[in-house]
């Protein structure tokens, strides 16, 4: 199963907002992937559990990522994370 959502987090995929989807993702039971969308088409993806692997994406604000796995819920929470600005500090 594949999932395609833009990075609404302000800076990125860079330190904070990295290190959350890493978390995140790690806590997952299946293995989730995650590549950077070129013109369309998804790039080399890497273990979404992985915070320097996320940073070494080059994932900007507004650009779209592709995740992977077997598991739809799994997805759709790291979609949902991912739909956020997760570099402001929580309310």
């Amino acid at each position: 199963m594949q999932r395609r959502v833009r990075i609404a987090s302000s800076v990125g995929l860079h330190a904070r907002p990295a290190a959350l989807l890493a978390k995140a993702a790690a806590a997952q039971a299946a293995t989730v992937t995650i590549a950077k969308v070129v013109d369309g088409v998804a790039g080399e993806p890497v273990d979404a559990g992985s915070m320097l692997g996320l940073m070494s994406l080059g994932a900007q604000h507004g650009e779209e990522v592709e995740l992977s796995g077997s598991d739809e819920a799994a997805l759709d929470d790291l979609v949902a994370l991912l739909e956020q600005d997760l570099d402001k500090a929580p309310a």
